[in-house]
């Protein structure tokens, strides 16, 4: 038994919002004629999400390490994602750059807020060390 969000186990939720970042990074970059390497942000905050939840997936014994490095970059993902705001009242932003920040703002908080859910339901039923 585990923790599910959305129906998903959060190794599988970690490959896909890890998926999703890094093809929308690399997207963004081709799309903007590879203007800026700030476009591949998303990409370079989604790789270890990925990469961490598959390893999580094919090492049971080492989960609790690999998705405590996973939710740390979902954080810095929602944080990044907070300039969103600023960018929107900016008025003159591309829609990459409107579209890259939305996504890792909602992609990463809603990442974040799952795995704090999980680690929350890993100790109440005791399934993490103390």
């Amino acid at each position: 038994m585990s923790y599910k969000f959305l129906g998903m186990e959060m190794p599988l939720m970690s490959i896909l919002v890890g998926g999703a970042l890094s093809a929308w990074g690399v997207a963004a970059y081709v799309i903007s004629d590879m203007a800026s390497a700030t476009a591949l942000i998303p990409t370079i905050m989604g790789t270890p999400i990925a990469v961490m939840g598959s390893a999580a997936a094919q090492m049971p014994s080492r989960r609790k390490l690999f998705m405590h490095i996973a939710v740390v970059f979902g954080l810095l993902c929602a944080l990044g994602g907070l300039r969103l705001p600023m960018i929107l009242m900016n008025g003159d932003s591309s829609n990459i750059l409107i579209i890259s920040h939305a996504l890792l703002l909602v992609l990463g908080g809603v990442y974040t807020y799952a795995c704090v859910q999980s680690f929350r339901w890993a100790r109440k039923n005791g399934m993490l060390d103390s």
